[in-house]
């Protein structure tokens, strides 16, 4: 498969200003996490950090299905692999798939999963790499890794899930790969919030142009201290961390004083990046 048959797998869009949309784009296999879908998904997730048009992204899933995790059937071809041993072909493997987690969290920008229909497996740790996720009413989630007689762990998922909904329902939906239906997954806080599958692309796009409104280094480093507060080892250091990016964006920008002002004069502010 040449490398443009593989870039149609992953499509990027501009719905609205200061928005990307990423889909997936393989729904005949239910944009299952082949190689060939995984590669290109990089590579798009690396240049659009850098794209300092976009604010937001939206990363979603083409068809019924937001990822339906391992491909057992068409994995695909990994890169740079000649002459590897099955072991060093195995690492990396996981090397790819490694890279595209970490990219979603390392982005300057939030990523918003739109999450429609499946995610499971590989497809629950890409949801939960996001920063905020949607779903629609017909998604549901699955840590499949042991119904198929693996580990549920991969992938992060054995340290983003207990963050997200608690230790005790994290091991309970690792353990017995049983369903999360949309309106549970709202309950337990595995998404923000779910919504007619008819609106999700819609309600992503206005969460993604409020974003876009604020100070782009408020919500870079919104981004970072929340994500690094996960990681704290004490309460203290992490305070550390948010004052110094509090006054990072106080001293460097106006926007302090232009919220000030905007909401004095009962109009929307206007941010910038500098005084």
């Amino acid at each position: 498969m040449t490398d443009s048959e593989n870039s149609n797998f992953v499509l990027v869009d501009r719905p609205v200003p200061g928005v990307a949309l990423v889909t997936l784009n393989r729904p005949e296999r239910m944009n299952s996490m082949a190689f060939d879908v995984m590669v290109p998904l990089r590579s798009v997730l690396q240049e659009l950090t850098y794209d300092n048009s976009v604010r937001a992204v939206v990363l979603t899933g083409a068809g019924r299905g937001f990822s339906s995790g391992a491909d057992h059937k068409s994995a695909g071809s990994v890169p740079h692999i000649d002459g590897l041993t099955r072991p060093s072909y195995a690492l990396r493997s996981m090397e790819v798939l490694d890279d595209v987690i970490l990219a979603l969290r390392k982005m300057h920008q939030p990523v918003i999963a739109a999450v429609n229909g499946a995610a499971i497996g590989g497809g629950l740790c890409l949801a939960l790499a996001c920063d905020i996720r949607v779903a629609g009413e017909s998604a549901y989630f699955r840590a499949a890794g042991i119904n198929n007689g693996l580990t549920a762990s991969e992938l992060g998922l054995s340290y983003l899930l207990p963050r997200a909904i608690g230790t005790s329902r994290a091991f309970e939906v690792m353990l017995t790969g049983r369903d999360i239906d949309a309106a549970e997954a709202e309950r337990i806080g595995l998404v923000s919030r779910t919504v007619p599958d008819a609106d999700l692309l819609d309600v992503c796009y206005q969460m993604g142009e409020r974003i876009a409104s604020f100070s782009r280094p408020g919500i870079e480093l919104t981004k970072r201290t929340l994500w690094s507060g996960l990681d704290a080892g004490s309460l203290e250091g992490h305070m550390q961390a948010e004052g110094l990016g509090q006054l990072f964006v106080r001293l460097l920008t106006a926007n302090c004083e232009e919220a000030v002002a905007a909401r004095a004069e009962k109009r929307p502010p206007v941010f910038t990046d500098d005084k």
